[in-house]
């Protein structure tokens, strides 16, 4: 009767502080009731590694290290800058978290490494379900086209600590490689490699800090309006999912990088595709440089590939010089190959295969590890 009573007295209690809360700004009852939707949501991103279920302290992850002879993990964070700002204006939320996990998986793509498994951070003065559910369910696309299991996260509501109505992303990837299979630029590009470019959606996730001064406050263009040259509105070419390039990267890599003959390690400079490099904030100018030796130049010349229309018209009205806009945007290119020059007609087109644009931008040249726009 007594352990009864306590048990009555902790639930009352309980009521009280979650009232107290909630009066505060924080709704405990919303934030579970929420989150009781994302068992089928994870679902679709199940691997057969994964272990335990959602609502743990931690997500569980059994890696397979027999396919591995010296298993590497590669791990990235990031978040979406200031594209947030467009999801608040439009009122789409259901591309922003596809768009992290498309980021991130790129950024650990280009050593070579598969990615297993994603969590997530949304933090918001109020949790509201249905952009609750859009994010998470984007978050769930990317995972499941990029074969990674989305296991954990945290959601924190935080009243009076964001504007109403806006919420703040980021993301954190866990991928493999073979240590032997790893990607090193530094040690393996060489004078004449060629340098291959693949289309980009749009502006990704970079550059709208200077693409909303340009559009919004220089221009007062509208979200709704249809510009000379883009096929949709504004607000449509503005919130175009960052494209993942991990699963053709994975594709070339099969293909053509035997990094084994005779049973004998192959070394880095004999291997045909030497690096890749992805062109995000920094454009071409500080992201190339990440994937050269101190002793070369990566050239990429202008009209080699054409710049779609979106960046035309903010170079153009944002009066960029092109320095400057090859810096910060990534002009249509989201990814760089840089492959020996025996291959590039083979990886052209296994991209054309994959429905990936891609161009021959230039090659690389002596000099002082820094990347030429010519």
């Amino acid at each position: 009767m007594l352990d009864s009573f306590d048990r009555e007295e902790d639930s009352f209690d309980q009521m009280k502080t979650s009232k107290a809360y909630a009066d505060a700004g924080v709704d405990l009852g919303l934030g579970n009731r929420v989150k009781a939707t994302l068992p089928k949501l994870l679902a679709s991103t199940h691997r057969r590694e994964v272990l335990g279920s959602v609502g743990g302290f931690g997500g569980l992850f059994a890696l397979d290290t027999r396919k591995y002879k010296q298993p590497v993990l590669v791990s990235s964070v990031d978040g979406v800058g200031t594209k947030l700002k467009l999801a608040f204006s439009t009122g789409r939320h259901d591309t922003i978290g596809e768009d992290l996990v498309n980021h991130c998986v790129n950024d650990i793509a280009v050593l070579g490494a598969e990615p297993l498994f994603f969590l997530d951070y949304i933090g918001t003065g109020r949790l509201e379900p249905g952009i609750f559910h859009d994010i998470v369910q984007g978050f769930a696309r990317g995972c499941k086209s990029n074969h990674c299991a989305l296991i954990g996260g945290e959601t924190a509501q935080m009243p009076g600590f964001y504007q109403e109505g806006e919420y703040d992303l980021s993301g954190t990837i866990v991928g493999v490689v073979d240590k032997q299979a790893m990607l090193d630029g530094p040690r393996s590009v060489r004078r004449k490699d060629v340098l291959i470019g693949m289309g980009s959606s749009g502006l990704h996730t970079n550059g709208y800090s200077l693409a909303r001064r340009i559009c919004f406050e220089l221009n007062n263009w509208a979200l709704d309006q249809k510009l000379p040259g883009l096929r949709g509105t504004l607000g449509h070419e503005l919130m175009k999912v960052h494209v993942s390039y991990s699963p053709v990267i994975q594709s070339l890599l099969a293909r053509f990088q035997p990094y084994k003959v005779s049973g004998k390690n192959l070394p880095l400079r004999q291997r045909p595709i030497r690096a890749f490099a992805h062109i995000t904030g920094g454009g071409f100018i500080d992201n190339l440089p990440r994937i050269l030796p101190k002793n070369l130049d990566a050239i990429v010349q202008k009209g080699s590939w054409p710049i779609p229309p979106l960046f035309r018209l903010l170079a153009e009205h944002g009066k960029l010089v092109d320095d400057e806009a090859y810096q910060v945007f990534n002009m249509g290119i989201g990814m760089v190959a840089v492959v020996s020059p025996e291959i590039v007609s083979d990886v052209l087109n296994v991209l054309k295969s994959e429905r990936i644009p891609a161009w021959t931008l230039g090659e690389i040249t002596a000099g002082t590890g820094q990347c030429q726009v010519l």
